[in-house]
């Protein structure tokens, strides 16, 4: 019974229509022994591989399962922002004032009116560091050396929630669960600085924060370890100044940094530009506001790099924070809010214009951190088919991919994938290994592929390396 359930999947499993003279015994074989392969036995399982010159499906599976993509959704997400905003778009974060200028004294409120911007301070855009240091060259440049009123950082061209309601609590309070808000900085990240003692299992001591957040209450309870890898969660939610951080850190380390997100990213971005002026000389009388900005004179434009440029860091790094901004811009342009809702339904409705089925296709947020999401590895490939045949952003769009040894594909032989055959992005989570994107095959072939393995019981590289043997027997082709 149980040889004949495991050939029945194998049937199920696999379609070969039209191309099956052209698609290897190889392939065939390797795909279909995953269903009886240790550790991959019980998993769901989505395989989806087009021609792009002829439109010939490849391989594909069957049923057509909707499953957990990972951070593969941020190919859904930047493709989108592309088509949209296009690659030479740039986010704006205005410097203005409210009253008047009179005897070196602005009579009025110095404003912050963020515009949706990611990169302001991001470690990623190092030309973008010194936004601070403009800003401050722009009130002494109009004449001002004291501010009567108040310092109003205006973050409501998103909505006041950061964070997806489906993002899991043992995220939020970790780096890569940053939200995304209308007026973000330094990636909404800082950093726990820790000296862990010489013997395992003893209490660390946290020595600094990086950068001060006014108000921070953290509780640590990270103990040392002979595992030499951060093994801490910082937990805490968007806008709460308690934090607890739980977990490990390698023993005997005089600093060992780990990053969590900012409670605040327009408080803490309006603190450190009150201190900024003062120590630039510039008075400030009143006090930090969070609220929406009045009409005033601008005395600065901040701009971000152009979007390829932000692209390219979100799908060759991963950065989680970047896709859930892409989302909340989709939605402002619809709905005059950036929020997670009316981005998703943008998205959806975007691709279904483009004449994709969107059934089964369930879409929580930019990133593809939520377990809420899902998608059929067909529905992903049909997207990157449309990217590379259909948009005029497709070489932005491409490049903005990860090749084999760089980004998120550093696990990748660049011997079996050389001359940057591949462009792909992987997405992973507990019990999750996807990756999707272009392969070009050793007879010239230009293929679109999506492979989702979820719920496996093999380790993470287990998986990936199975992926990895099925993408190195389709180069064949």
């Amino acid at each position: 019974m149980k040889n004949l359930f495991i050939c029945t999947s194998i049937i199920l499993l696999l379609t070969i229509g039209a191309s099956a003279q052209k698609v290897s015994l190889a392939i065939q074989q390797k795909a279909a022994a995953w269903q009886s392969t240790a550790g991959l036995t019980n998993s769901s399982i989505g395989i989806a591989v087009t021609d792009n010159t002829t439109g010939e499906n490849i391989l594909k599976s069957e049923p057509q399962l909707s499953l957990v993509p990972a951070s593969i959704l941020k190919v859904v997400t930047t493709a989108t922002a592309l088509e949209v905003f296009g690659p030479d778009f740039r986010f704006k974060t205005a410097l203005s004032y409210s009253g008047t200028i009179r005897n070196d004294t602005l009579w009025g409120d110095l404003q912050i009116v963020g515009g949706g911007d990611p990169t302001l301070g991001s470690m990623y855009f190092p030309e973008n560091v010194n936004f601070l240091e403009e800003w401050v060259k722009a009130i002494r440049n109009n004449g001002i050396r004291a501010i009567s009123g108040n310092i109003i950082a205006d973050a409501t061209v998103y909505e006041k929630i950061q964070v997806p309601g489906s993002w899991v609590w043992e995220d939020l309070g970790n780096y890569y669960g940053a939200g995304a808000c209308g007026l973000s900085a330094y990636d909404n990240m800082y950093e726990i600085h820790l000296k862990s003692p010489q013997a395992a299992d003893q209490p660390t001591q946290i020595i600094r924060i990086t950068p001060e957040i006014p108000g921070l209450d953290i509780q640590n309870e990270v103990r040392s370890s002979d595992i030499n890898s951060d093994q801490s969660y910082v937990f805490g939610s968007p806008e709460d100044n308690k934090r607890v951080i739980r977990g490990t850190i390698p023993k005997d380390r005089s600093d060992f940094a780990v990053k969590a997100s900012i409670p605040s990213p327009p408080l803490l971005l309006a603190n450190e530009f009150l201190n900024k002026l003062s120590g630039k000389g510039i008075s400030v009388s009143g006090i930090i506001k969070l609220q929406k900005a009045q009409n005033g004179s601008v005395l600065n434009e901040t701009l971000s790099p152009p979007l390829r440029d932000i692209i390219r860091v979100t799908n060759h790094e991963s950065v989680n924070l970047f896709a859930e901004h892409f989302l909340k811009h989709l939605a402002l342009q619809k709905a005059g809010v950036g929020n997670t809702e009316d981005g998703c339904k943008f998205v959806l409705d975007f691709w279904k214009e483009k004449g994709l089925n969107t059934n089964a296709f369930f879409m929580n947020d930019g990133s593809g951190l939520s377990r809420f999401n899902a998608i059929t590895a067909t529905q992903m490939c049909s997207i990157l088919n449309y990217m590379k045949t259909k948009s005029k952003y497709a070489e932005d769009f491409i490049q903005s991919l990860p090749t084999a040894g760089s980004g998120t594909l550093t696990s990748f032989n660049t011997e079996e994938f050389p001359q940057d055959c591949l462009y792909a992005k992987s997405g992973s989570m507990t019990r999750v290994r996807c990756y999707a994107g272009y392969l070009k095959t050793n007879s010239g072939r230009d293929l679109s592929f999506t492979i989702m393995l979820n719920n496996f019981s093999c380790s993470m590289s287990e998986a990936t390396h199975k992926i990895q043997e099925l993408l190195i027997e389709l180069r064949k082709l």
